[in-house]
């Protein structure tokens, strides 16, 4: 299963197109719509989630309500688009550039100066639309899409917000179901609700200040069978992909797997999961400290995924930088930004995990329909149950 995205942030819209799924998976436009509402809420978003409120349409690939192993092409429109088509739009236009909102001062942080000077841009609105955050949007469809895959498998993910700047949450240990319900309550997605009220009025005093906040997302998938992914070739690692995806969000910055960084300060005798068999489960594992992935394939035991997010650069209170064709220092340009998008990047990367483990199930039990890919499955759970 692969996917690719085309769109950018003020153009018409979003598309993506999805190869590899199986056939007469059934597909949900309501599923992935409530997936797109998770994405723009959370406290601290800015003004554009008043002004799209995103809805997918299927355009090929689902007839019925079931894939038909064609490829899916899945659209978000851009609501945004009526202010921008003279700005936006493919034909030749002789406007202006203060009216066609050329941008010639990259901000730091972003993508302007580099995409620029790669592509051989004097308009750097042809970096920024495409580089802007908003492309989640339809990977989140994407996400939404191979999560119905997953659902035929029984595996299930919710993610959390660890920490927002300085303010971290306290561990709080609970059911994935529960877990889900108690983050869709919260405006922060987070567990701990003394931490949660913290966060919020950390927010808001940064978006008095014009500043901005990161903070660190976790992502927990159960139902994961062992074997996923492989030990063989590097690209093939799991644990891999599931970091390369992490790091494809904007403003990812880093990304840990089971107890991550912490494993560097202690000793083996508590990084390392002791290994127990049992008549009832069979093989497994006394602690998850691996976060389900071994040797670049799963475990068995939950996945567990953290990212890191910056904060994101557009601010409020703009810093310095210097303008591509006059080489003038300046105070940088401001964009409609949000003061802090981690409870909507956890949604994210939800998405992208659902997006790889639904990629390593297509590998694993290869099938040209879903039928087929639930017998594989099946017999392979029975082969474990008989080592």
């Amino acid at each position: 299963m692969r996917y690719l995205t085309a769109g950018e942030s003020h153009g018409p819209q979003l598309t993506a197109i999805i190869e590899g799924l199986p056939s007469n998976v059934p597909i949900s436009i309501d599923k992935i719509n409530e997936q797109l509402r998770r994405r723009q809420k959370g406290h601290g978003r800015g003004r554009r989630m008043q002004i799209e409120t995103d809805q997918v349409k299927i355009v090929s690939g689902v007839r019925h309500g079931f894939t038909t192993g064609a490829p899916v092409c899945l659209v978000v429109e851009n609501k945004d688009w009526t202010h921008w088509q003279h700005i936006m739009g493919p034909e030749p236009w002789d406007g202006e550039d203060e009216v066609k909102r050329q941008v010639t001062r990259p901000r730091p942080g972003h993508a302007d100066l580099n995409g620029a000077l790669k592509y051989n841009q004097q308009d750097m609105r042809n970096i920024l639309e495409r580089s802007s955050a908003r492309e989640t949007a339809v990977r989140v469809a994407v996400g939404a899409v191979a999560r119905q895959l997953l659902e035929q498998f029984e595996i299930d993910l919710g993610s959390h917000v660890k920490r927002i700047g300085e303010v971290e949450a306290k561990e709080v240990s609970v059911p994935l179901s529960e877990l889900k319900q108690i983050t869709e309550d919260s405006p922060v997605r987070c567990l701990d609700s003394e931490a949660a009220q913290k966060m919020m009025d950390l927010i808001d005093k940064a978006k008095e200040d014009g500043d901005s906040l990161g903070g660190i997302v976790e992502v927990i998938a159960e139902g994961v069978p062992i074997g996923l992914g492989s030990h063989v070739q590097w690209d093939r690692k799991l644990d891999g992909r599931l970091a390369q995806a992490v790091m494809s969000i904007q403003a990812f910055k880093g990304v840990e797997i089971g107890i991550g960084f912490e494993a560097a300060a202690k000793p083996g005798s508590q990084v390392h999961d002791e290994i127990i068999w049992t008549e009832e489960t069979g093989f497994s594992r006394r602690t998850n400290r691996a976060g389900g992935l071994e040797g670049g394939m799963t475990t068995g035991m939950p996945i567990v995924v953290r990212g890191v997010m910056k904060p994101i650069p557009t601010l409020y209170k703009p810093l310095q930088s210097v303008d591509l064709q006059t080489k003038e220092p300046f105070t940088a340009s401001i964009e409609r930004s949000d003061s802090c998008a981690v409870p909507a990047a956890a949604v994210v990367v939800e998405t992208v995990v659902a997006i790889e483990l639904a990629r390593a199930m297509c590998e694993t039990f290869h099938s040209d329909n879903l039928e087929q890919m639930k017998q594989s499955v099946q017999q392979y759970k029975e082969y474990l149950e008989s080592r």
